[in-house]
C-alpha cells in the first residue's frame, strides 16, 4: 500500500518535495497539499495529478486520507503543524528549524516524550549525502584516531534581502551544528561567533561574512566561515582533522574541463543544486521507515532541539561579542542512543 503524504507549504522548497514525492519516491503519493497561497497550492496540485487542496492546513494534518506529513512552511509555524501532527499521532518530516527558539523546540520534544514514540523527524538532509556518509562511516570506523578538529565552510553565492545578519547563523550554520554533533555523537557546549570586515558586494548593514568556533562537551574544537555573498557559487566544505589523519568532504561529481589553458569543473548555483540527491534520498528513506511502522530514520526532535539550543547560543555571542555556553536540558530517554537504551532497560 502506498504511503500518503500530505505537504504544509509549498515555496520552494516545499514544491520541490512535492514533485519529489509525486515523481522519485517508490511507494509514495502526493495525497495532500496546503499553503497560505491557495492559488499556488491549487495550480501544484494540478500539475501533479490532482492531489487534495486543503485552505486550512490543519485540516490536512487531520485528513483521514493523509498518513504522514511534511511540514516546510515559513519557520515561525514548524512548531505549530509539528505537535498538530503528535495531537493526530501521525509521523511528520520538518524542515529546519524544528521551532524559532530552543525553548519552542524543548516543547516538541516534551510532546514527542510524553507519546512515547518517536514520530518526528527534521529535515537536516545533510545526513543523506554521499559525502557526508563517506565521511561519517570512516569517522566511526576509526580511519583518523580521536578526532581533534572539525573545519567547515558554508558559502552562498547570493542571498535575498530578507536575509539578515542572524541567519548566517540560524538558517546556513545550523547546518554545521548538526553535522558536527551526528559526526562526532557529542553535544556541542559552547560557541563563538565573531565577524571580520564585511564584504562589500552584499546589503549595506548585513554582517558578512561571519566565523563561529564551536566546542564540544569532549574538547574538539569546530570552526564554520559561514560566507552569505560569496559571489562565485554555493560551496561547503568539511574536514575533520583526528590523531592519524584527516577525513575531507569531496566535491560533488562532476566533468573536469581542460580547456584554454584552464583546468576546472563547475560550482553548483545553491543549494537544491548540490543536495538534489540528498533530498531525495532523504524522503525515500522517511517513507520507507514510517510506512514499516517504524521511526523516523534521521534527525530526530532532539537533535532539532539541540541545534536550536546551540543557534540560540550563538546568537547570543553574535551580539555580545563574547563566548556564550549552550543551555541544554536533560535528554528523555526516548531519545537515547539505542545501546543506552537497551542498558537502561536491562537494569
Amino acid at each position: 500500500m502506498s504511503l500518503r503524504i500530505g505537504v504544509i507549504g509549498v515555496g520552494a522548497m516545499g514544491s520541490s518535495h512535492c514533485r519529489t514525492i509525486a515523481r522519485n519516491v517508490s511507494a509514495a503519493t502526493l495525497a495532500a497539499v496546503s499553503d497560505a497561497d491557495s492559488a499556488r497550492a491549487g495550480a501544484l496540485a494540478e500539475e501533479l495529478g490532482g492531489a487534495r487542496v486543503h485552505e486550512d492546513p490543519f485540516e490536512l494534518v487531520r485528513d483521514p486520507d493523509v498518513d504522514a506529513v511534511v511540514v516546510a512552511s515559513s519557520d515561525d509555524t514548524h512548531m505549530d503543524f509539528v505537535l498538530a501532527c503528535l495531537q493526530a499521532e501521525k509521523p511528520v518530516l520538518c524542515e529546519k528549524p524544528l521551532a524559532p527558539t530552543a525553548a519552542a523546540s524543548l516543547a516538541v520534544v516534551e510532546a514527542e516524550s510524553a507519546l512515547g514514540r518517536r514520530l518526528v523527524q527534521v529535515a537536516f538532509m545533510r545526513r543523506y549525502d554521499l559525502g557526508y556518509l563517506g565521511v561519517k562511516e570512516r569517522l566511526d570506523a576509526g580511519a583518523i584516531g580521536l578526532p581533534l578538529f572539525v573545519h567547515c565552510a558554508h558559502r552562498n553565492a547570493s542571498v535575498p534581502d530578507s536575509y539578515t545578519t542572524e541567519m548566517l547563523f540560524t538558517s546556513s550554520a545550523t547546518h554545521e551544528v548538526d553535522v558536527t554533533r551526528w559526526f562526532l555523537g557529542r553535544e556541542i557546549v559552547a560557541a563563538t561567533v565573531m565577524s571580520p570586515r564585511s564584504t562589500r558586494l552584499g546589503r549595506d548593514g548585513l554582517r558578512d561574512p561571519q566565523f563561529v568556533v564551536l566546542e564540544t562537551d569532549d574538547g574538539v574544537l569546530v570552526d564554520v566561515e559561514v560566507f552569505a555573498n560569496a559571489q562565485y557559487g554555493y560551496d561547503i566544505r568539511c574536514e575533520v582533522v583526528g590523531e592519524t589523519g584527516t577525513l575531507t568532504l569531496p566535491p560533488p561529481a562532476d566533468v573536469v574541463l581542460r580547456s584554454e589553458g584552464q583546468d576546472g569543473r563547475r560550482i553548483n548555483p545553491d543549494f537544491r543544486a548540490r543536495f538534489l540527491p540528498a533530498y531525495r534520498d532523504q524522503l525515500q528513506a522517511w517513507s520507507d521507515a514510517v510506512a514499516a511502522g517504524g521511526p523516523p530514520p534521521g534527525a530526530s526532535a532532539w537533535d532539532g532541539y539541540a541545534a536550536a539550543a546551540v543557534i540560540d547560543a550563538g546568537v547570543a555571542s553574535l551580539h555580545a561579542g563574547r563566548r556564550k555556553e549552550v543551555a541544554l536540558a536533560a535528554r528523555p530517554e526516548l531519545y537515547a542512543p539505542a545501546d543506552e537504551r537497551t542498558v537502561a532497560a536491562a537494569t
